[in-house]
């Protein structure tokens, strides 16, 4: 009998260690692969050569993560330290810290929203704005702008490569490539052109690119939309009249838009670019157009306008004009109302 007693307190003995052994390793599994790790919602932006010891630092601060411990675990087991995809991966608090490990180890990112608007007229500009908002450097994107190769494939040089963007918001993954960036430019310059679009810049007589160079001139005269159509009529109108553009905006462009002010001296610069030298519509784009400029361009205002100046109100509006006689009015308008202000200004500063 005691032989007996000993073998089953032994028994026990083994199943109680067992037993505690096992409900260690369970939880510590239900731990790893299903408990919450995390306290907070969290966005995180995992770089190329990003060690684990900064992940887990970025998971802590930003994600409140509850054990380390868990997480280093779940790392192990995905043997994450050679296998981490670059990315940015969307923390929830409900995510099992191996939910995170394989995220992370397989590449489930988060989709990226790329907003390119503001002004947009030099290359360095835009490639800033991609680079601050995706993993690309923006080196690389300015090299895109300016190869010739390239761009070919989009069908578009260095020179007119501002008709290829349209100012909108472009969902992507934020490591996509500058090839891919690039592909969703296209995908939406090539959405944007509809057939009935295309009819109406044929109506207009205008390719594709020529609506993109009327549109950019039209951006650079003002930035009040409702003006949009109007001022696009104006320089179709005196397209079709033969009339020289003579449009500031284009002046500016020649000289990289450093001018505080158009003088008469600046429309002597020779540059294909400078619409009052040379007659016709410049080689190309000379910023960036919204897509309301370039649908300004294709609806444009009908009234037969031809000339237009600055508002004496200050307002950012314009005086449209059909005749020269009425153009001159509006003109000596806002000449006298910008002597006043200049002469009050200079009284109130004395």
């Amino acid at each position: 009998m005691k032989t007996r007693a000993k073998i089953l307190i032994v028994v026990a003995a083994v199943l109680l260690v067992a037993t505690v052994i096992a409900g260690y390793l369970g939880y510590g599994y239900y731990k790893v692969h299903k408990k919450s790790n995390f306290t907070k919602e969290y966005i995180l932006y995992v770089y190329p050569d990003m060690s684990l010891g900064e992940i887990m630092d970025s998971l802590d601060s930003g994600a409140g993560m509850k054990s380390r411990d868990a997480m280093k675990k779940a790392f192990e087991s995905e043997n994450a330290a050679s296998r981490l995809k670059p990315g940015k991966y969307r923390i929830s608090k409900s995510d099992p810290s191996i939910y995170v490990a394989r995220m992370l180890t397989r590449g489930w990112q988060e989709p990226h929203s790329l907003t390119l608007s503001g002004t947009m007229r030099n290359k360095g500009v835009i490639a800033k704005k991609i680079s601050y908002q995706m993993m690309v450097d923006s080196a690389a994107v300015a090299s895109a702008l300016n190869d010739a190769e390239f761009l070919a494939g989009y069908g578009f040089t260095p020179e007119d490569v501002f008709g290829l963007i349209l100012p909108d918001t472009y969902e992507m993954y934020w490591t996509a490539s500058v090839e891919e960036i690039f592909d969703r430019l296209k995908k939406e310059y090539d959405a944007f052109w509809t057939p009935e679009r295309l009819e109406k810049a044929k109506a207009q007589k205008l390719s594709q690119k020529e609506v993109s160079v009327v549109a950019s001139i039209v951006s650079g005269e003002t930035l009040k939309d409702f003006e949009y159509p109007v001022i696009a009529g104006v320089y179709l109108n005196r397209l079709r009249k033969g009339m020289k553009l003579q449009a500031d905006p284009t002046v500016c462009f020649c000289f990289d838009y450093t001018l505080d002010r158009v003088l008469k001296k600046h429309l002597t610069v020779d540059s294909p670019y400078n619409t009052y030298k040379y007659a016709g519509l410049p080689p190309a784009p000379i910023n960036v157009p919204p897509k309301a400029c370039l649908d300004a361009v294709l609806n444009p205002d009908k009234n037969g306008y031809i000339y237009f100046c600055a508002s004496a109100a200050f307002d950012g509006t314009h005086k449209f004009a059909v005749g020269y006689k009425e153009h001159q009015k509006n003109a000596r308008e806002f000449q006298r109302a910008l002597t006043k202000r200049n002469r009050e200004r200079a009284a109130a500063a004395q």
